[in-house]
């Protein structure tokens, strides 16, 4: 099947099948499918892709040392019934991580977060915004660094609802078992440490996990030395 096709506004305007849509794109191909069409996206910007790594590692080792599931960055696709999305940020609980295939997730993630840019908030707020609902995701974040606002909505009865939407204050995800959030972190320029913010989200149990990992390579007494020193 021919790939040249004319483009309209973003949208490729050519009928493929998603597995048609798998095979034409590649991890440079900024593109997602949505009922046969393939939409163009544009690429993200170092803030935006600041965001999604500080946010991802966060939640992705929280995650791995809670024994929760998964968490997922991009390039990798979301299969919902009617689209093939690449969101920012997703989360696969430990019971449905045989949803995962090589190159997507064949079905819905259990969180969704999407990071707003000029070109996507639209998108964000429109057509993903339904599409997720209606696929039954249930926690969608959407982050806005260029207006520095927040929203956090969960499913309820078939339809999300608001439970946080600011620029400041504290955001207790109800799908990440025990994660929360201080929304003002991410505004900050630089960053903050994803050690630092890992300390305060998880605590004691991220300690426990350094410090068996560390006895897992053998180096526990290195790290008794450190410490003499430190102290």
């Amino acid at each position: 099947m021919e790939r040249v096709a004319e483009v309209d506004k973003k949208r490729v305007r050519v009928k493929m099948t998603y597995e048609e849509f798998l095979a034409w794109a590649d991890e440079d191909t900024y593109a997602e499918w949505v009922d046969g069409d393939i939409v163009m996206v544009s690429p993200a910007s170092t803030r935006h892709q600041d965001i999604v790594r500080f946010l991802g590692t966060v939640m992705s080792t929280y995650a791995e040392i809670r024994d929760l599931g998964r968490v997922i960055l991009p390039p990798f696709q979301m299969k919902l019934p009617n689209s093939g999305r690449e969101p920012d940020i997703i989360f696969v609980a430990k019971e449905h991580l045989a949803r995962l295939r090589e190159t997507y997730l064949d079905g819905p993630a259990d969180l969704v977060v999407e990071i707003v840019s000029p070109e996507s908030g639209a998108r964000d707020r429109g057509e993903k915004f339904y599409e997720y609902e209606t696929a039954g995701i249930p926690e969608y974040w959407l982050i806005d660094p260029t207006r520095e606002i927040a929203e956090f909505y969960v499913l309820e009865d078939s339809h999300y609802r608001p439970i946080f939407v600011g620029s400041a204050g504290r955001y207790e995800s109800r799908v990440l078992e025990g994660f929360w959030l201080d929304v003002e972190w991410l505004w900050q320029d630089p960053l903050p440490a994803v050690a630092d913010v890992l300390l305060e989200v998880a605590g004691e149990t991220y300690i426990r996990y350094l410090v068996d990992r560390i006895a897992a390579k053998g180096r526990l007494s290195e790290l008794k030395n450190l410490l003499e020193r430190k102290t």
